[in-house]
């Protein structure tokens, strides 16, 4: 009789455990679901909107709108592993609290991307159209790339792409019970992947912050930057690709695969993009 309760024990314990799988299986899918959805609608959002680098951003709203499913769309394939093992640590029932941390995630990237608009249209408004593709604006994103290039090979590049790499320290290191422990804890997580990816998404502005070829390049680099197992060879190998971008951008920008050369582009004329 002992050994059959330790029997129906051990089942009820598998039980749990497929069904906990399943459902932290569930939320990956639902995360890449939704990256999906994001992919879908930002290229439809960007189609005929392209202006090559520093491309305006049109309002407000509109812009912060697109930036955060661009950033759902881009992000969420990589984090997915994150959110996961959260969900696994605390041993979710609902995707609630997931939920929370990935809207915690995103929250951070918004907060980012209106930093940027404001860098932006602040920018305009003092330097005019001096960024304009005739003026200084080809040579400042090749200066953007070679920035970023250089931020691949930093200490703090090495830090930040750490935490997104072994999620689990930071997520002992930031525990906080609760849904509201759950957002924090996704900002934190946001954070950090801003701190990793920053240069990149500056990257993004300079070769056309509405252009889709360039949208999934840097996605798939950001990607492989989280996951590759050998991580030197992947910061490496981003900054290798940013640097030959930039001096491409330079000498030879008809070379740049999927660029789109403006006759001007001044950053000034914010509503150039309007909805």
């Amino acid at each position: 009789m002992i050994a059959s309760a330790q029997e129906q024990v051990r089942g009820g314990g598998l039980v749990l455990a497929f069904a906990a799988a399943r459902a932290r299986l569930g939320l990956v899918v639902l995360l890449l679901v939704l990256a999906g959805l994001g992919w879908w609608w930002t290229i439809d959002q960007m189609r005929g909107m392209d202006n090559g680098p520093w491309t305006g951003l049109g309002t407000l709203g509109w812009f912060l709108g697109v930036w955060v499913v661009m950033m759902a769309a881009m992000m969420f394939p990589s984090v997915s592993p994150t959110v996961a093992l959260y969900s696994r640590m605390i041993k979710a029932r609902s995707p609630v609290s997931p939920m929370l941390f990935a809207l915690g995630y995103l929250v951070t990237w918004a907060a980012a991307g209106a930093l940027a608009f404001a860098v932006a249209f602040g920018g305009g408004r003092i330097a005019g159209d001096v960024l304009s593709w005739g003026r200084a604006g080809r040579w400042v994103a090749a200066a953007t790339l070679i920035g970023a290039a250089s931020y691949e090979l930093t200490p703090l590049k090495d830090v930040c792409l750490g935490k997104c790499r072994s999620p689990l320290g930071l997520l002992l290191g930031s525990w906080r019970d609760g849904w509201s422990g759950a957002l924090r804890m996704g900002l934190k997580n946001g954070g950090w992947c801003v701190g990793c990816c920053w240069a990149l998404m500056a990257s993004f502005f300079a070769l056309g912050i509405m252009n889709a070829i360039w949208m999934a390049i840097l996605a798939g680099l950001i990607a492989i930057e989280k996951t590759l197992p050998w991580r030197r060879a992947a910061t490496y190998g981003t900054a290798a690709v940013l640097l030959a971008l930039g001096a491409l951008l330079l000498a030879v920008p008809d070379a740049v695969p999927g660029l789109t050369i403006p006759s001007s582009s001044p950053m000034s004329q914010m509503d150039q993009l309007s909805p």
